[in-house]
């Protein structure tokens, strides 16, 4: 899923660069909510390993 969220923020990237506003932004945005889709996930995993070794 990270994977898909740089892509996506390498499409951003290069769409500001050429001037094209509204997809840029329509990928920045799905790149933003991946990442933090992901960030949660992170967090999740790491705190149910925790509990099983405890």
């Amino acid at each position: 899923m990270l994977y898909y969220a740089l892509v996506f923020l390498v499409i951003a990237l290069i769409a500001g660069v050429l001037g094209f506003g509204g997809i840029a932004g329509a990928s920045a945005g799905i790149a933003q909510i991946l990442f933090f889709v992901f960030l949660v996930l992170l967090v999740l995993s790491l705190l149910f390993g925790w509990s099983r070794r405890v």
